[in-house]
């Protein structure tokens, strides 16, 4: 154990996607293998992507994903405000863990000045840096909204607060790296000047030593040291923040592979539920709302939503409820996570409008059950055994609403304290609460076992994500001045 103590740091960006959340958890493990005892925080985050603590908080994927990088058990202290969008105009707001209700961007921006949340914000990261050092902060969006900044909570009023040494991210294969960077720091305050500390340039491609000449340049402009060039990569798998990384996903059918489509919502959450199917090589898995791929689909998967009805209404008007039919019909496999699990229902009630005016619409009907939206949300981490498997399962709930089967039928899965999840119709047809219920060997074998007679060959998922960590953090420091970042964070 290392017993210097350093400072917090902060990554912050030119704008969204820029890559801070890969790097934040890659100076997570970077702490961690040196001898420190880091933890994550990001003040705010807005993502459909989120994960529950063991004691049934909400918060968002990336910090989980960086916890598990620090290799510290997540809490909702890493992440104390998630807004999480149930239209294109309002959120649910998530403070310490627990929705406290929905609120317009207006109301939320605009309508106070948000003291009490920012107050909340830094009694969390008090909280966290009273337990760990450094806490690896991460900003969000960009540092120089000029309209947003007396209401930040999440960037440069943060890192004052924290004492932190910033170093700004910027994408280089976007274009236009100097204006960016170049007007990020000129718009700043001088107060906020003096947390930033370096600027580093990501998703560079070639040699990074081409750059040498546009790096000095960079440091002129901006009298900030750049300190790293990192390369453009796509072979170290660290799970994405949010949807943006899906359109990559965005493939059609293969000849050769079992086909497993997951259906592209308009609200998807938590599309990190298929990350481990994906990695299988006897699958070949893609996202799509085109009812002619999901029906040249073996699997097709009905994903979370954080607007069910919304999203129940759109497949119906868009033909992919017709597909869905269609595959079911030719005896294709049908599986719906949560809100795809309500879907696949006879109905969704709302009668206390959680998710807006529609009291009721008919689901998709491939299921004997019926789901009530309540106000109060499951949030659990559950170990549970699927089906008639004896080995140990593990996943977690995120969702508001009951479904109650109208005709017996078998559970999906059966907890350790007795409780039942799901409704298995046949090995075609079935649906679940459970998250990461795909995360485990014995369901994707199920799954697949009608597709294919090639055997699933033994794979630790967890020993791989821990590989990619160590793969990142070694990325990090061949291409970043490491000795400069220490040298900023001792006290």
């Amino acid at each position: 154990m290392n017993h210097q103590k350093l400072r917090p740091i902060m990554f912050v960006g030119t704008g969204s996607d820029v890559g801070k959340s890969v790097i934040t958890a890659g100076f997570c493990r970077i702490f961690k293998q040196d001898g420190y005892h880091p933890a994550p925080f990001k003040a705010q985050n807005m993502s459909l992507n989120s994960f529950v603590t063991a004691d049934g908080l909400e918060l968002g994927r990336a910090q989980a994903v960086q916890a598990e990088a620090a290799q510290v058990p997540c809490e909702s202290d890493m992440n104390p405000v998630l807004l999480k969008p149930t239209n294109d105009k309002s959120s649910q707001v998530v403070l310490n863990g627990k929705p406290i209700g929905n609120q317009s961007a207006y109301e939320y921006f605009m309508e106070n000045d948000r003291r009490e949340l920012f107050s909340a914000v830094k009694d969390a990261f008090d909280r966290l840096a009273g337990k760990y050092a450094p806490i690896v902060m991460e900003g969000a969006g960009s540092i120089s909204e000029l309209n947003l900044k007396n209401r930040d909570i999440t960037n440069l009023r943060m890192a004052a607060h924290a004492g932190a040494a910033a170093y700004l991210i910027a994408d280089i294969d976007k274009g236009g790296v100097f204006g960016s960077v170049y007007g990020t720091i000129a718009l700043l305050t001088e107060e906020e000047r003096a947390c930033m500390k370096g600027i580093i340039i990501n998703k560079f491609r070639g040699d990074g030593r081409l750059f040498e000449e546009g790096k000095r340049m960079l440091e002129e402009l901006t009298g900030l040291p750049v300190v790293g060039i990192l390369p453009y990569f796509r072979d170290i798998h660290i799970e994405q923040e949010d949807s943006v990384s899906l359109e990559l996903k965005y493939r059609s059918a293969v000849e050769g592979k079992v086909n497993v489509a997951v259906v592209l919502l308009r609200r998807l959450s938590n599309f990190t539920d298929f990350d481990r199917l994906e990695k299988d090589p006897r699958v070949n898995l893609y996202y799509t709302n085109e009812p002619s791929e999901i029906e040249r689909a073996s699997v097709v998967l009905i994903p979370g939503s954080k607007n069910t009805i919304a999203d129940m209404l759109a497949i119906r008007n868009s033909g992919v409820a017709r597909a869905i039919y269609n595959a079911h019909k030719a005896g294709k496999t049908i599986i719906g996570i949560c809100g795809g699990y309500q879907m696949l229902g006879e109905s969704i009630l709302d009668p206390c409008h959680v998710e807006g005016d529609i009291e009721e619409i008919p689901g998709l009907g491939l299921l004997p059950v019926t789901t009530i939206l309540q106000p109060e949300k499951t949030t659990l981490q559950c170990t549970f055994r699927f089906r008639d498997n004896t080995e140990p399962s593990s996943g977690y709930e995120i969702h508001m609403g009951e479904t109650t089967s109208l005709e017996p039928g078998e559970p999906v899965a059966v907890f350790a304290d007795g409780r039942k999840d799901g409704y298995y119709r046949n090995a075609y047809t079935w649906g679940t609460y459970l998250h990461g219920i795909l995360d485990n060997a014995a369901v994707i074998e199920h799954v697949l076992a009608p597709y294919t007679r090639e055997q699933g060959t033994p794979y630790d998922y967890r020993e791989f994500k821990e590989q990619q960590y160590d793969k990142l953090a070694d990325l990090l420091r061949a291409h970043m001045d490491m000795d400069l970042i220490y040298k900023s964070l001792i006290e």
